[in-house]
Order: C-alpha cells, then structure tokens, then sequence
C-alpha cells in the first residue's frame, strides 16, 4: 500500500544525505606499516571521489569522480598504480547529460570485464543512469531511471551494483522515489534480455518500518541472497539492515536505536561485506556509546544472517567520527574502514578490527588528503587503496596504505559452476605452470602478466584457487565458490 511520508519527514532524510553527500571535506603510523599518497585529484582529471577504487583485469585500478572532468560534472578514471590518472571519460557530453552526470558509487567489474556504475543524476529523466564503459572509456547508458510515471522504477542512484553469478544479472538501489512515492528501491536489471525490474519499493510497509533511502550498495550472501542496508526510516527512523531474494521477498532483520540513545548506531549509509566468519560487517555514520559527538560519532558492527546485531567499536570522535564508507576484509583477516572527519586532525582516520578489537592507524593531515568518503579495495600487489575527497584545493587523492601483506590472486566471478570460464587477476602471472581449483589441476591461458583465463574444472570443489609461477604460490584469500 502507499505510504504517505510528511514534507518535513522527507526533508530531514534528504538534508541528512545531502550532507553525507557534501562529504568533501591519518594517529602516526606504526613501523608496520607505511600511508602514501600517490595522486592528488586537479579537477580536469576528476574532482570529489565519493566511490571506492575496484581493480581491473589489467592490474590497473579504476574510479569515478562526482565532479570535475571536462565538463565539470563527472568522471570515470584509471589509476596506474605508477601514479597516473587517465581520466577515460567526462560526463554529460551533450545537452541535458542523456548519459548521466554526477557519479557517487565506485564501478563494478562485470563478467564480461568491463565496467558498470550508475550516476547520481542526469541520464534521459535527470534522476540518474545505469552505463557500461570499457576499460579503454567507451560508455553506453544501459538504464535511465524515472522511466515510469511518478518514478516508480526509483531515482538518484547513489550505491553501486553488484553482478550476482548464480542468474549473471545486476542489482542496485535507489535512494529516492518508487511506487510508494519516497524511500527509494531495489532493482534487477538484466542487460542482455530484459528491463530493470523493482524487487522492492521501500515503505510498503505502514510507517515505512521496512526502512527507506538506501544510499549503499548490496551483497550477495553465500546463502544466495542478498542483503543491504537503509539510510533512514524503519521502525525506529534512523536505518535498517534488510535482506532480499532474487524474488523479491524482502525481510527486515534489524532497526537501529533500537537501543536507548541510539546506542547500537544509527545510519548506516554503507553496504554491508560478508566476512569469512559467515557474517555480516558495517558501519553507521551516527549513534553509539560516545557523548563527545552531538548524535553520537558512529560505530562498526557486526550481524549475522538471523539478524543478531553486535555493536563492535563506537567512535569518540579523538579515533574517528562519522564513517560513510564500508569496511574490507584484507587478506590478513582483518577488517579495514575509514571516518568522514574526526582523529587528530579532524580531516578523518584509517583504522582496523583485528579478532575484534579496534586500532586506529592513521589521522589524516593537511598533507594527506582530507574526509575519506569510500571503502578501501586490497589490490592483489597486497596493499590496500582510498581515496579521499578533500585536499590538495580539495580535489581529494588517491593513497596507498601498506600494511606488508603479501601478493595474491582474485577471481571474478567468485563463483562459478563447473565448466564455466572465470578471470584470475594478479601480478606476475606470466610464466604460470599450474592452476589449481582447491587441488583439482584446470586448463587455463594466459592472457597478460596480470590476467589468466581459466576452466572450472569437473571435480572441483568450493575452496581456495591457486596459480604456481616461477616466483611462486599465489592463492585467493576468499575461497571460490563452485555452484551446483
């Protein structure tokens, strides 16, 4: 049934993500590890990087700016990691930006190796466009939003898509609009044969307890589903974490402050990462147990798939305050995220969750980049990559953090049935001898020093892949998933 949300209700949500969204704004480090910036952002070649850096088959790294390019509204770009920004496209290139302009998210790496984002506005209806665009900068626009009357498909993507391997189609949310007039959606897309189709409309339910405003991504569990958060709304108002069958059958597993004074969090603005562990791991931008920030500084938390939510760090502002991004999982098992502002400097923290326990690693400086907006992404050299938004005149960089962990390979898709073709990404892969599907040997090519083809072999199993080279063993910290 539609729900009718009151002006000023919407009005709080919408000032609340626009200020997430004008996120433009590290403790010293220890010997263990080392923070470098690599590029500062000068405007022609991007400007305002909210979304997170994903690795392409190439080994390079490739982003989105909000803003800056040649037209000042947008652009897609490829980070060598020698320290070179190639911005490969500028939005808005004709009149009324028909390929959409504004991009927040990070860009997918798609099955079929190139790239997919959405952007936050522009496209045919000015509420934002779903493309594809080639490692070289070829861009199509696959889907603009708004395309049903009263923007029943959803409006103003700001979370990125995922790519699920069981069904090879696309899902997203939309933080505005829907067919319950606010609140924004869910959607499946389908690039070779179909249209998008809505899974969800948020504030269906009365009160709009099922939450609403998503503004982060989604994840495909290993159970299949796929699970979320919302901004806004709920039961309590200030954000939910739901979970999705491809389907359409939606469960909301957890409101937050639900807790007195919004102790358990509040906001959750970032998607959600599946750990080894089987759980589920984010943040929220407000709440939790610290008076130092008015609201609360945010926290980290921990829910696994029942919905059993376990509140694992509040901020106290002096280590971090408002984290907008999510977390990653690096390959020493621990769990990396960054704050908008707070730490020593105020300009935002990089920190850790170790077995549990939480180390800040780095206050930004006036020299280092200000207000980090997006996740860090583990390139397979072993060091982890950001980007801030503020800095050098506030364009924002791209640094390096490294924390000595060895070299690795990744997989894509990470799962795969039997007899299907997969790319494994990684550094000086020429001269491989051997690929192995947790030990069962595949046939495989190699295509570049940083990019195999390889068969699923019959008999595999779900478990760890492995690639023998001249230097070496390099396996995937992830175990890959073979599928019935």
């Amino acid at each position: 049934m539609k729900q009718t949300i009151s002006m000023q209700t919407r009005n709080r949500w919408k000032r609340a993500l626009a200020f997430s969204a004008l996120c433009a704004a590290t403790v010293a480090a220890s010997p263990a590890q080392t923070f470098t910036v690599l590029k500062f952002f000068d405007g022609t070649n991007g400007s305002l990087p909210f979304g997170s850096l994903v690795e392409g088959v190439d080994a390079n790294l490739y982003g989105t700016t909000y803003e800056g390019g040649a037209d000042g509204l947008g652009t897609v770009f490829k980070f060598t990691l020698r320290g070179g920004i190639d911005p490969l496209y500028s939005f808005c290139v004709s009149t009324g930006c028909p390929d959409g302009n504004g991009p927040m998210a990070g860009l997918l790496l798609g099955l079929s190796d190139d790239f997919y984002g959405v952007t936050e506005t522009g496209g045919m209806n000015n509420n934002g466009a779903l493309f594809q665009i080639s490692p070289e900068g070829t861009l199509s626009t696959l889907y603009s939003f708004c395309a049903l009357a009263n923007c029943a498909d959803g409006g103003t993507p700001v979370g990125g898509l995922i790519e699920s391997p069981t069904d090879l189609k696309f899902y997203g949310t939309t933080s505005e609009y829907g067919a319950n007039g606010a609140g924004g959606t869910i959607f499946q897309f389908t690039y070779y044969d179909g249209p998008l189709v809505t899974l969800h409309s948020f504030c269906a339910d009365p009160g709009c307890t099922d939450g609403g405003y998503p503004r982060g991504g989604l994840v495909q569990g290993t159970d299949g589903n796929f699970y979320g958060t919302t901004g806004g709304l709920g039961a309590n108002q200030p954000g939910t974490v739901f979970r999705i069958t491809s389907g359409g059958v939606f469960t909301t597993l957890y409101t937050f402050c639900s807790i007195k004074n919004c102790a358990d969090g509040a906001a959750p603005y970032a998607g959600l990462i599946q750990g080894s562990d089987g759980n589920f791991y984010g943040t929220t931008a407000w709440g939790g147990t610290s008076s130092q920030c008015s609201g609360g500084c945010g926290t980290v938390f921990k829910i696994t798939p029942q919905g059993k939510l376990t509140t694992l760090h509040s901020f106290a502002y002096t280590d971090g305050e408002q984290p907008q991004a999510g977390l990653v999982q690096a390959t020493d098992g621990n769990y990396y995220g960054t704050t908008r502002i707070g730490g020593a400097n105020n300009l935002g923290t990089i920190f850790q969750i170790a077995r549990g326990a939480f180390k800040s690693l780095k206050s930004l400086s006036a020299s280092d980049g200000a207000s980090p907006c997006s996740a860090l992404t583990q390139a397979t050299d072993g060091n982890l990559y950001g980007t801030t938004t503020g800095g050098q005149v506030d364009n924002g960089s791209v640094y390096r953090l490294s924390m000595g962990l060895a070299p690795f390979i990744k997989t894509s898709p990470v799962a795969s049935p039997v007899a299907e073709y997969i790319d494994i990404v990684g550094n000086d892969l020429t001269g491989a001898t051997s690929v192995t599907f947790n030990g069962t040997p595949s046939s495989f090519t190699i295509f570049a020093t940083t990019h195999i083809l390889a068969l699923v072999p019959a008999g595999a199993t779900t478990g760890p892949v492995e690639v023998t080279t001249p230097s070496g063993t390099l396996s995937s910290y992830f175990n890959f998933q073979v599928l019935p």
